[in-house]
């Protein structure tokens, strides 16, 4: 297939181009004019996303990954911040699919990205794919980011919206600042320790974004998370096992909300128990189910 894709230089966006690579396809990096994205074979597109203009060299693409968007966890939630980002996902996303709908031939699949944070604050709350969209500005950013994506759906596109919990990887996301206060033995848990974390490995994400990819039947919202969500008192212990280090020192609910603002609330002390409901219709393998297995996994790559 040749697939375009967006954000290919974050996270998920580096493990998974390389990973469609080594499976033969041909990968496309969408990324601004002046600007290179190319680590690895396969080639760059130029866009602009504030027109949603594509190089010529997106024609004939057979499906579209969109990954965009600027990080949640890096600085204050500033209004500007907060501005940067919406428009990185919702805007981006937006000029995404209207420059599908100028296509001759269009893509037969967007799997397009959005959150857990789609729920909000739900405390012990099982949550699926057809659970109803939570409150707060992250919910707010997920409801838009999702509904942009689902325009293409009215240009005979599949749509998938990929909602993202908790990505585990060694080189990247939360887990590395998760880790840095037990590497000084001064870790513990947040605030109660109660609220939920609906959490994956990156190798389990690529795996769920090439099935999304390969099998037709799956459309709408899909849940990668894996299908056991911990307590933030949980993940602590597992964490400090993994790591052989105490986990002595809690984080008070005020002292994080003084230091980061509406950020502690929204990413910290937020509770979302989320369920793969789709990936366990289709009896989806996971590769790591459980958080300790897990945790090892990732820490000795």
């Amino acid at each position: 297939m040749k697939i375009l894709i967006t954000g290919s230089t974050g996270l998920v966006g580096t493990a998974l181009t390389q990973d469609l690579q080594r499976a033969g396809h041909t990968v496309c990096r969408l990324v601004r004019a002046g600007t290179s994205a190319s680590t690895s074979s396969g080639f760059d597109v130029n866009w602009n996303p504030a027109t949603g203009e594509l190089g010529g060299a997106a024609v004939g693409a057979d499906a579209v990954i969109n990954l965009a968007g600027a990080s949640i966890a890096d600085g204050r939630w500033t209004p500007q911040r907060k501005q940067l980002l919406r428009s990185s996902r919702v805007d981006t996303t937006r000029a995404l699919v209207a420059a599908l709908a100028k296509m001759s031939a269009r893509p037969r699949v967007l799997i397009s990205a959005s959150a857990t944070g789609y729920y909000g604050n739900r405390a012990d709350e099982i949550l699926t794919e057809s659970s109803q969209p939570g409150s707060g500005f992250l919910s707010e950013i997920a409801k838009e980011w999702e509904s942009e994506a689902l325009k293409a759906e009215a240009l005979g596109i599949r749509v998938v919206r990929a909602r993202f919990g908790v990505i585990l990887a060694k080189h990247g996301g939360a887990l590395p600042q998760m880790m840095r206060p037990f590497q000084f033995f001064v870790g513990g848990k947040i605030g109660t320790g109660q609220q939920w974390i609906s959490w994956i490995t990156l190798d389990d994400t690529v795996a769920i974004l090439r099935l999304a990819l390969e099998n037709a039947n799956i459309t709408g919202a899909l849940n990668v998370v894996s299908p056991q969500p911990v307590t933030n008192a949980q993940f602590t212990k597992a964490l400090s096992a993994t790591m052989n280090r105490p986990a002595l020192f809690p984080a008070p609910t005020f002292a994080l909300r003084l230091l980061l603002g509406e950020m502690a609330d929204a990413l910290l002390l937020s509770s979302q128990r989320v369920q793969p409901a789709q990936l366990q219709k289709l009896n989806h393998q996971f590769q790591h189910p459980d958080l300790g297995a897990a945790l090892s996994a990732v820490l000795a790559t």
